[in-house]
């Protein structure tokens, strides 16, 4: 166990106050002496045992499972990956498994471009950088291919023209002798 390990202990038990701080000292008094110092990963399992419920627990595993990206930007997915990935050490400790996992959960156009990167063994961090740019270019290509598609189709936008909608059903026009100059020599109604 390194200074640093040790430090993380130290330096996350020292702002407890109330219950948890109690629960610390009771902890710390009840064991011996000559046994080493907890590293992280120990306390950070004591500590959820205690204060964070097995059946939510059971709902992070499960939905850091199931964990795709569907909808959202590759930047969400990324942060959604990581909060759930933090409650799942043991499935992601291993770099390459955390980077095999992160691009499992990508879209199909993304993840198929990003299958180079499962065979290296390259950084978490690079992996999301490499799929924001890939996305960005992936819409840009769609974005460019759907204004080509406009242009070579005319100016069709989807939307009815003005006039024409007044056509539609339920508009009331004025009747066409309104227009004209009535058969008495009186002067024309004006049109709004």
């Amino acid at each position: 166990m390194g200074v640093a390990e040790a430090s993380e202990v130290v330096f996350t038990t020292f702002p407890l106050r109330g219950v948890a701080y109690q629960w610390w000292r009771a902890y710390e008094l009840g064991s011996p002496a000559e046994i080493a110092s907890l590293t992280w990963t120990q306390f950070s399992n004591m500590f959820l045992r205690e204060y964070v419920p097995q059946s939510l627990r059971d709902a992070w595993h499960v939905e850091f499972e199931q964990l795709c990206q569907g909808y959202i930007t590759a930047s969400e997915y990324a942060v959604w990956f990581s909060d759930l990935s933090r409650h799942e050490p043991a499935l992601v400790v291993i770099i390459r498994e955390r980077v095999h996992r992160f691009i499992e959960g990508l879209n199909p156009s993304i993840k198929f471009s990003m299958a180079p990167e499962l065979d290296m063994d390259i950084a978490y961090q690079r992996v999301v950088g490499i799929t924001r740019r890939m996305e960005g270019m992936l819409t840009r290509e769609r974005d460019e291919r759907e204004a080509k598609r406009s242009r070579e189709s005319g100016t069709y936008s989807g939307t009815r023209s003005p006039a024409a909608s007044r056509q539609g059903r339920g508009y009331v026009g004025l009747p066409v002798h309104s227009a004209l100059p009535a058969a008495s020599g009186a002067p024309a109604t004006p049109r709004p």
